[in-house]
């Protein structure tokens, strides 16, 4: 009997610890690391190669919209800007153009009618000057007529760098001789274009 249990003693030494254990040498346990094969480094490889592909691909064309998207918005801010000075300046050149052109008094009237046509252009110009040549300053200087204008309040239609409509309300006031001043009102629509700076009337209808 000792003698067999000594043998069963000896064959436990000498087998190795981890025979205890390993009950299937062959089967690899699932619950320890495995190395990554080569086919699953080539994917991943080739998926940050695409990645990276895409994302500079699209940075040019990002890029690119916003540079378009900010030169609309430039241009549009250009064009509201310049839509707004030629408003301003149209309704500015318009004022003055009427009031200069009714108004006056028999001493001034020849040089300050003539004068008035420097505002003017085209055919409205020319029209304007037989009128002021045949019937108002000869009128004006036999009766004695007197008139003075005012534009109480003038409003932009239409406006472009080049081409400009503007409503003007028109006050005057005429004095014949030594009679009482008569007084009128009128709507007037005033067309404009702007020849080498400078805006000019073009056309000059009551409405």
């Amino acid at each position: 009997m000792i003698a067999r249990l000594r043998h069963r003693a000896n064959r436990s030494t000498t087998e190795p610890a981890s025979a205890a254990f390993d009950t299937n040498p062959g089967e690899v346990d699932p619950a320890l690391p495995q190395a990554p094969s080569s086919s699953d480094v080539s994917d991943q490889v080739r998926r940050r190669r695409t990645s990276r592909v895409i994302v500079f691909g699209l940075i040019p064309v990002i890029a690119m919209g916003l540079a378009v998207a900010a030169g609309y918005l430039k241009w549009q801010q250009g064009a509201l800007d310049d839509s707004g000075r030629a408003s301003v300046e149209s309704v500015r050149a318009a004022t003055d153009a009427a009031v200069k052109m009714l108004s006056y008094r028999p001493d001034t009237a020849d040089a300050a009618l003539r004068g008035a046509r420097d505002d003017l252009t085209g055919p409205f110009r020319d029209a304007y000057a037989a009128l002021v040549n045949d019937v108002v300053v000869p009128g004006a200087k036999q009766k004695s007529i007197s008139a003075v204008a005012t534009v109480p309040a003038a409003s932009s239609v239409a406006s472009s760098p080049t081409h400009a409509v503007v409503l003007l309300f028109i006050d005057q006031s005429i004095v014949v001789g030594s009679d009482a001043p008569t007084a009128s009102s009128s709507v007037v629509k005033v067309t404009l274009e702007k020849i080498s700076g400078r805006w000019l009337v073009s056309a000059f209808d009551p409405v």
